[in-house]
């Protein structure tokens, strides 16, 4: 296994997702896109593609870029439904930095003519 597919493959987001601390007293926003999200369908292993994007208003902490990036490719070899996957990123970012608000919305590419497009909103979690 070469070591970006052993990065990827071994990713825990509880103790690798890597978190820096807020040093901004401004209230801002910070979207992350992220094109290139893959998993797999639990029903029929065939992949599946989306476009992820993160939005959120930074309370303590931000997440660090790289760690972004390796636990959205994590994804890349898991069963996992549009609404499963989703919805783990925004609790996963949610409890690692708890930001004043957080969206997640994973825009999937059309297969077998349906498109979806999934979104968790603290907005409207409430």
């Amino acid at each position: 296994m070469k070591y970006g597919e052993e990065k990827i493959f071994s990713f825990d987001y509880k103790k690798d997702l890597e978190i820096w601390e807020n040093k901004a007293d401004n209230n801002y926003k910070i979207n992350i896109e992220l094109p290139e999200f893959t998993c797999l369908c639990p029903r029929s292993g065939y992949p599946d593609f989306a476009k992820i994007i993160i939005e959120y208003y930074p309370k303590d902490w931000v997440i660090e870029l790289k760690a972004v990036k390796l636990y959205i490719n994590s994804f890349r070899n898991r069963k996992i439904s549009h609404e499963e996957s989703i919805n783990e990123i925004y609790s996963a970012i949610k409890e690692k930095i708890n930001p004043n608000k957080i969206k997640v919305i994973g825009d999937f590419y059309p297969r077998g003519n349906v498109h979806t497009i999934i979104t968790v909103d603290s907005e409207e979690n409430k």
